[in-house]
């Protein structure tokens, strides 16, 4: 269906959510026709964050809110559904429009394989009434679904329309971009070049999928690099895990913006406990590029402040590549927690491939070489 006539029969104005490929045709309708706007329309850091907002939103006007999300952010979601929306707490109505990866039946990235199973057991598990929308669902079915709904958003519930691949449209495109010039892949290369055989821990999305033809390309092992295919925003954690165990080991955390900002806490507790021997590279395009391109609110962060802040020790910044080769050397000879944000363009290539190796294959081969 026409995600403009999904809208129509929800009947919000307020929207706030974390970006899906699988729901691109909602996101880019909300770009085109609010933007960014306080008003109407806010991309949040987290889907807790979303509901939370979304919460605010209601208490403030007494409207209900929409939170869009990809199925994988249904476990931020799980503690402000149970301990703030419930009816047996505060009773705030909320609509989820949650894009459904990993679908039985429907090829997808392992990531996405036992989410998809549980996605619609999760919402039954939370009593959030679901409603699956697909190719062949009509407007009338939604509207008698939302007709449904209403009963239960005005006793104070929550529902959710989980969409299936292709299940919603929208005509209009968007372009995505900034005045940065460096190419991610470019940068990941910069760093695979100077990181040489020690250990990489690489965030979801794009990133990870560029190490692993870099290392095709240069005809170079899998050992050395750690490709977190799910889990957005929780690599550097895991780099902090392996780090504080690996002491005699540099260890490299390639980062993305949105993925910091997803769970921005993580640098706290890293700065906290500053392992000598970590470095942490956050390549900042302002973008969800992965899974669109929408904004993230980085673009508009001192980083190299929150860094300082949070006790990192070498805080860099890098907007071309003779400042990124230079801050990568000096992480390289310095024995101390570093920092570098990298200044990214949006985009990525066309025939970008996927992992050849299994999850579980990279996670064995990883520890075999860590110990």
């Amino acid at each position: 269906m026409k995600v403009e006539k999904l809208l129509e029969i929800i009947g919000s104005d307020f929207y706030t959510g974390v970006p899906d490929s699988q729901l691109k045709a909602l996101c880019n309708y909300l770009m085109n026709t609010y933007g960014i706007d306080p008003k109407h329309h806010i991309i949040a850091a987290n889907e807790g964050n979303c509901t939370a907002l979304a919460a605010g939103y209601h208490l403030a006007t007494g409207k209900i809110p929409v939170v869009y999300m990809q199925n994988s952010g249904e476990g931020n979601i799980i503690n402000p559904v149970a301990s703030l929306l419930n009816e047996k707490v505060y009773a705030i109505p909320m609509v989820f429009v949650i894009g459904w990866r990993g679908e039985p039946g429907v090829h997808d990235e392992p990531q996405h394989i036992y989410q998809g199973e549980v996605t619609v057991k999760l919402l039954d598990d939370m009593n959030i009434k679901s409603f699956i929308i697909s190719n062949d669902t009509t407007d009338n079915d939604v509207e008698n679904a939302m007709k449904e709904f209403r009963l239960l958003l005005e006793q104070g519930k929550q529902v959710a329309f989980v969409i299936r691949k292709g299940a919603i449209s929208y005509d209009e495109k968007v372009e995505y971009k900034n005045e940065n010039k460096m190419i991610r892949e470019e940068i990941i290369r910069h760093i695979a070049a100077v990181s040489a055989d020690d250990p990489i821990i690489s965030t979801t999305g794009k990133a990870s999928r560029e190490l692993f033809e870099i290392r095709e390309a240069n005809k170079q092992s899998h050992k050395y690099d750690f490709l977190t295919v799910g889990s957005m925003g929780h690599s550097s954690s895991i780099a902090l895990g392996v780090a504080l165990n690996q002491p005699k080991k540099k260890i490299w955390c390639i980062d993305g913006d949105g993925a910091v900002l997803m769970h921005m806490g993580a640098m706290a507790v890293i700065g906290s406990n500053a392992p000598q021997n970590l470095v942490h590279v956050v390549i900042n395009n302002g973008a969800h590029e992965t899974v669109g391109g929408m904004p993230t609110v980085a673009s508009n962060i001192d980083w190299k402040s929150v860094a300082k802040a949070c006790g990192y020790k070498q805080v860099l910044c890098a907007e071309n590549y003779d400042e990124l080769d230079d801050a990568l050397k000096k992480a390289n000879n310095t024995d101390e927690l570093s920092f570098i944000e990298v200044k990214c363009s949006i985009g990525a290539r066309r025939d970008l491939g996927r992992p050849t190796t299994s999850a579980r294959e990279n996670k064995e081969l990883f520890m075999k070489y860590l110990w």
